[in-house]
């Protein structure tokens, strides 16, 4: 192999592909990173069983190759590079890296015992990046960290007609984000769950001004594909039965509070710095005010009174501060409306524009109260 490549590009290539190579792979080969020259393009790849990771850019193949090399080394050392141009050569059992006035050597790996990475699926739509990254991170603010619960790690993607919704719960709050698609056939109806923390990965490295393309099979139900600039990732979907969740949004809310979200996030942190660890932080709606409270008689105490829009009766509630703070930061517009049933039953926070204009349910946090003392 022969390949004159970009630095910079080869860099960010070989940054993306790498990431999905596990610390301690379970099989040595694992460890490599594929470089495959063909064709005016050099062609990167790597898998964890789990995931897979491809990416191509544009190279000089004076003559084309195969070959397998440790994956992290190579990372580390594509990002040092001092030119703008690099030459990569093979000789034997070994692959040469020059840029500038530095020179490289790495060890060849068996390419041929590498394991065969799966087939794309073919595509399902598309959507636009940017509004994919939000939805995102959005609905990966509920997932579980309990490993042992693997349906509780994952994101929900539900495909029907042009709706995309995503949601998350790790059985004390749930996230669900709802967007607009393009798919290939107008009739999709297909429901699939995806590693929340495979999903976040795969949207802080997209390319915002370029769409994503999503893949699925309806004959495997096993895999999905994300593509962009480029760039391909497949992962294993989650087995297993996401909770019925729908029956938790109350059809009716009696009480419901406007807030102004940046005043109520700040209002939030401040008071909780002395709550302790796992203790509530208490919300107490009385008449067109709003007191945050935490702490108790006997330990250090802090209170803050906000103006609210308040409709229903007088109410208090108290949550975890983290939970409440991590839902509300995943709110886009300027407002938050609350909206509640009881002190002990999950409440409903949305965004809206406007102080009296109508919530947005593009984004639904619903949060469980904690019980406290009064």
């Amino acid at each position: 192999m022969k390949v004159d490549v970009d630095s910079s590009a080869l860099a960010d290539a070989v940054s993306w592909t790498t990431r999905v190579i596990d610390s301690r792979p379970a099989n040595p080969l694992l460890a490599g990173v594929r470089l495959h020259a063909q064709d005016g393009q050099l062609h990167l790849s790597a898998f964890n069983y789990e995931v897979s990771a491809r990416h191509g850019i544009d190279a000089g193949i004076d003559e084309p190759g195969d070959v397998l090399v440790l994956g992290r080394l190579l990372a580390d050392i594509t990002k040092t590079l001092p030119a703008e141009r690099t030459l990569l050569t093979t000789s034997g059992s070994s692959l040469t890296i020059r840029s500038g006035k530095s020179t490289f050597t790495l060890q060849l790996m068996p390419v041929d015992d590498y394991p065969e990475l799966p087939a794309v699926p073919e595509h399902l739509g598309q959507i636009d990046a940017q509004t994919f990254i939000q939805a995102v991170y959005q609905a990966s603010v509920a997932i579980s960290r309990e490993e042992s619960r693997p349906v509780l790690t994952g994101i929900r993607l539900q495909f029907h007609g042009t709706d995309l919704v995503m949601t998350s719960t790790d059985r004390f709050r749930l996230a669900r984000s709802h967007v607009t698609w393009t798919p290939v056939d107008g009739a999709v109806d297909v429901d699939s769950l995806v590693r929340g923390s495979l999903l976040r990965d795969l949207a802080r490295s997209l390319d915002e001004h370029q769409n994503v393309i999503i893949d699925a099979s309806a004959d495997d139900a096993t895999l999905m594909g994300f593509e962009n600039a480029n760039r391909i990732s497949t992962t294993q979907l989650i087995d297993g039965e996401f909770p019925a969740v729908d029956r938790l949004f109350a059809d009716e809310y009696p009480i419901q509070a406007v807030i102004d979200r940046q005043a109520l996030l700040a209002a939030i942190k401040r008071v909780a710095l002395v709550a302790e660890r796992n203790a509530p932080i208490r919300l107490a709606f009385a008449g067109q005010e709003l007191t945050l409270s935490a702490g108790a008689s006997d330990e250090a105490q802090a209170t803050e009174v906000l103006d609210v829009d308040l409709d229903g009766n007088d109410i208090t509630v108290a949550f975890n501060p983290s939970y409440l703070v991590e839902g509300l930061s995943a709110i886009t517009e300027p407002f938050i409306r609350m909206k509640m049933t009881t002190a002990v039953k999950p409440v409903e926070f949305n965004g809206q524009q406007e102080q009296d204009s109508n919530e947005s349910l593009d984004y639904r946090y619903l949060l469980v109260p904690m019980r406290f003392l009064s």
